[in-house]
Parts: C-alpha cells; structure tokens; sequence
C-alpha cells in the first residue's frame, strides 16, 4: 500500500510581498487624504521581514494598514502574516508602528495542529519536523479531508500545504 503525505508550513511568498509593498508604495503616493503628510511604508530590514508603517496619526496607521491588507488579500496572501501585537511610536510629529511578518511553526502551535487532526482523524500519521508537521495516510482522499478541516480552522497564524507526495 502506497503511503502519501503533505508537509503543513506557515511561510509567506516574498515576490508576493514584494508586489504588496510596490502597489501599497503606489496608492500612498496616488490618494488624496495622505498628500503632504508623512504616511509611508518601509521594510522592517535588509532581509524584507517585516513593514515599517509611518503616518501623522494613529488612524492614518489603521488606514494604511487596512490597504496593506487589501493589497494582501487581491494577491492571494493571507493577511494573518502581518503581527501588529508591537506598539505604535510618537515622535517628531511622526507615528509608526513595526508589522514584523509571521513565520514558521513553534512546538506550541504544531502541537495544536496535530491533536486537531489526531482527534477528528485518528488512522492519519502526523510528525512534527522542526518548523514543520508532515501529515502521511494511505489514502488521499484522508489527507484532503484534513487540509479542508485545517482551511476551515481559525488559527492566528498562516498555514500553506507544501511537498505533496
């Protein structure tokens, strides 16, 4: 009997993000309401790991927040990705706020995944792999019923489904 598995990472696509940046970039440029004032985005660093958010308010914040968000969703990226957990920073008239991108699966959360999927389908294996969970059964139509049961889950972090074998 042939055994099949999936891997279940938590990544994001940074082409993707790269073109959320550009267009986000573009409409800050292009609207009405954030002409003359500060409103910009930023990355976080060099390696593209997060946003840096600057505006003259913390409403302008929301609101470019809230395009980076629509930005996300038209390019099929989860906007579960951004971690606004960090506060917003006042200075110089200026207000900015740090949106580091979410990646990679702790214990905590892996741990989760797998007594999810362990309860509703008991004949399915699951492995924890580092940063990753792989999910093996023989039989797909098993292993599809389980990436329905995670899609349909509402988890604070981004899940992808990667290394079909």
């Amino acid at each position: 009997m042939a055994n099949f598995s999936f891997d279940i990472v938590s990544d994001y696509d940074k082409a993707e993000l790269n073109n959320v940046f550009d267009q986000t970039q573009r409409e800050l440029q292009n609207r009405y309401d954030f002409k003359g004032t500060p409103a910009s985005v930023e990355w976080l660093n060099d390696d593209k790991t997060g946003l840096k958010i600057i505006g003259n308010s913390d409403w302008q914040i929301d609101a470019i927040l809230d395009i980076v968000r629509k930005k996300l969703a038209s390019r099929g990226q989860s906007q579960k990705i951004l971690d606004t957990s960090k506060e917003l920073v006042v200075s110089n008239l200026k207000t900015s706020q740090e949106v580091p991108f979410k990646k990679g699966l702790d214990q905590e959360k892996a741990k989760k995944i797998t007594a999810l999927i362990r309860e509703q389908y008991p004949k399915v294996k699951t492995q924890i792999q580092g940063q990753e969970v792989r999910v093996t059964s023989g039989s797909k139509d098993d292993l599809q019923a389980v990436i329905q049961l995670l899609k349909e889950q509402d988890f604070d972090f981004p899940l992808e489904f990667t290394n079909y074998r």
